[in-house]
């Protein structure tokens, strides 16, 4: 007989060693209970040990998230602050701009008035200043018509002059 013909399933109670089986049994029972015990109590310290973890991130979260809001309505409301300094200060740039655009343009007028005026005192000048010197040789040549001596010349021009600068027609 061969060993492997030695194995196999007996079904009859009585022949097969109930005794045997039991304390077998036993025996993995009370050592498997200890292996089992102890492969759970690790199985539930990693996961209290996991449970704790997620725990401690997720308040760590929620302390971030809270962080960041506050953070958000402080930038929020500098945001704001900003905005409306430079609405302010852009009032103020163009009301500053405005008054010196009108002093400016107050500042032209004033120049070109004067300078309008500058030119019609010396066009009136030199307008008289050509009438004289007209009349002048007008003058001289009526007095070299009529043949005058040089006394009643000077004596004429000197009438003249004085009459004209009665009048300020003649200007200095």
């Amino acid at each position: 007989m061969f060993i492997c013909e030695k194995f196999g399933i007996n079904g009859n109670i009585f022949e097969t060693n109930i005794l045997n089986l039991s304390v077998v049994l036993g025996v993995l029972v009370y050592y498997g209970r200890i292996v089992f015990s102890d492969i759970i109590n690790s199985y539930k310290l990693t996961i209290m040990k996991k449970l704790q973890e997620a725990e401690n991130r997720f308040l760590e979260t929620e302390n971030s998230l809270l962080i960041a809001r506050k953070n958000f309505e402080i930038a929020k409301q500098k945001a704001d602050e900003i905005r409306n300094q430079s609405m302010v200060l852009s009032k103020q740039t163009y009301k500053s701009l405005l008054e010196n655009i009108d002093n400016e343009v107050k500042l032209l007028n004033l120049t070109n008035a004067t300078i309008i005026k500058s030119e019609e005192e010396k066009s009136i000048n030199e307008i008289c200043q050509n009438l004289t010197n007209v009349a002048l040789e007008i003058s001289i040549e009526k007095l070299k018509s009529k043949r005058l001596n040089s006394r009643k010349q000077k004596k004429i021009i000197s009438r003249k002059i004085s009459k004209l600068m009665s009048k300020k027609i003649i200007y200095r």
